[in-house]
C-alpha cells in the first residue's frame, strides 16, 4: 500500500491514478468517458453501480475492462430465470466424513459482475441484498465476511424487454448509481468497429491494488465539505418529495414518491470523490450536480400523470437542479 505524508499528497495521487485508469480503460472502451467516470467514482466512494442499456452496448466488456485495470479478484454471475440464491452466496454440503462444510459461491470476490440482474426472479435478486449492505452473507445461521474492497457492478436490460423482473425498491436503493448507457456516436462506432474486427488485441495493465483502493476510499471520507454544499445537496433531495413543505411543485405534480436520506449521503460522498478525481481538494455545488442524475434516477418514482404525459425522470431531475 502506498504511504502518503499528507491528505493533499494522497489527493494528488488519486487524481494521477484516475488519469492512469482512464488511459488503460480507453484502450478497450471507446466513447463512454462519462460512464467510466461514474463507475470509478462509485468504486472510490465504496458504492455499487447499476448499468442500464439495451444489449450490445458493451456493458459487460466495460466492467471486465475496469476489473482488469484493478488488481482485484473478479467473478461474473450470469443471472437467469432458474438461478437460485445458493448459486450466488454458496451452500453447505456434506463431506466424506458426513460433516457439513460451507462451499463459497461466486459472491466471494472483490468485484462481482451481476450480468442481466433483472433476468432472475426477486427471490434470487434479494440474495445480493445482505452482501451489498453488510459486506457479508449468512448461510445456515452462520455469518461469512466478504473480502474487502467489495463492489457489485450490475447490468440490467430495459424493463420493457421480455423476460425481465423489476428490481425491488429496497435493492435499487442499495445501488449508489443508476447509469444509463446510450448508443455510441458515429465516430466512436467507427473506431469500435476498426478495433474489434482485426486480430490485434490491447492488453490492460494493473494500475491500482486493493489496499490502494481502500486507502483512497478512506481519503474520500476525510475530504472537507463547506456547509452550503451540504445544504444544497439535502435541499435537492427534499425537492423530490411530493406534498412536503420543501417539495417542488413539479414533484407534487409528477412524482409518486421521492428520494430518501441515503440519496443525500451519496450526493455528498459522490461530490467529494468527483472533486478529487478532477484535482480539487473540496467539492462545490457543481460536483453535487455532476453526480445528481445517477444518484436520483432510481430513487424517484413517477406517477401515472407523468407517464401519460411522457415526462421522463431525467427531465424532472434537470428542472429540480
Amino acid at each position: 500500500m502506498r504511504k502518503f505524508n499528507s491528505d493533499k499528497e494522497a489527493a494528488d495521487s488519486l487524481h494521477q491514478a484516475y488519469l492512469g485508469l482512464n488511459k488503460e480503460i480507453s484502450k478497450i472502451i471507446i466513447g463512454q468517458d462519462e460512464v467510466v467516470r461514474l463507475v470509478l467514482t462509485a468504486i472510490f466512494s465504496q458504492g455499487h453501480c447499476l448499468l442500464v442499456g439495451v444489449p450490445g452496448l458493451a456493458k459487460t466488456l466495460l466492467i471486465q475492462t475496469i476489473a482488469s485495470s484493478l488488481d482485484l479478484s473478479f467473478n461474473r454471475i450470469q443471472f437467469t430465470p432458474d438461478l437460485m440464491p445458493s448459486d450466488i452466496v454458496g451452500s453447505e454440503t456434506m463431506d466424506q466424513n458426513r460433516n457439513f462444510q460451507f462451499v463459497k459461491g461466486p459472491v466471494f470476490a472483490n468485484i462481482i459482475l451481476a450480468d442481466e440482474i433483472n433476468r432472475t426472479p426477486p427471490k434470487t435478486q434479494a440474495a445480493l441484498l445482505e452482501s451489498m449492505q453488510e459486506y457479508s452473507v449468512t448461510v445456515a445461521g452462520r455469518r461469512y465476511d466478504l473480502q474487502r474492497p467489495f463492489f457489485v457492478l450490475a447490468t440490467q436490460n430495459p424493463i420493457e424487454q421480455e423476460g425481465t423482473y423489476p428490481l425491488p425498491e429496497a435493492q435499487l436503493d442499495r445501488f449508489m448509481f443508476n447509469i444509463n448507457l446510450d448508443y455510441p456516436s458515429f465516430e466512436s462506432e467507427l473506431q469500435i468497429v476498426k478495433n474489434t474486427t482485426s486480430d490485434f488485441r490491447n492488453t490492460i495493465e494493473n494500475v491500482l491494488h486493493g489496499d490502494d483502493i481502500m486507502a483512497y476510499q478512506h481519503l474520500v471520507r476525510r475530504v472537507p465539505v463547506v456547509d452550503n454544499v451540504v445544504d444544497y445537496a439535502v435541499r435537492l433531495v427534499h425537492k423530490t418529495r411530493p406534498n412536503t413543505p420543501m417539495g417542488a411543485s413539479q414533484a407534487s405534480q409528477y412524482l409518486e414518491w421521492g428520494a430518501g436520506p441515503r440519496a443525500s449521503q451519496h450526493l455528498i460522498v459522490g461530490a467529494k470523490c468527483n472533486a478529487l478525481l478532477n484535482g480539487k481538494y473540496s467539492p462545490d455545488i457543481e460536483d453535487v450536480q455532476a453526480v445528481a442524475y445517477p444518484i436520483l434516477r432510481h430513487r424517484i418514482v413517477r406517477n401515472f400523470k407523468a407517464e401519460a404525459e411522457g415526462v421522463t425522470v431525467d427531465s424532472i431531475i434537470k428542472n429540480l437542479l
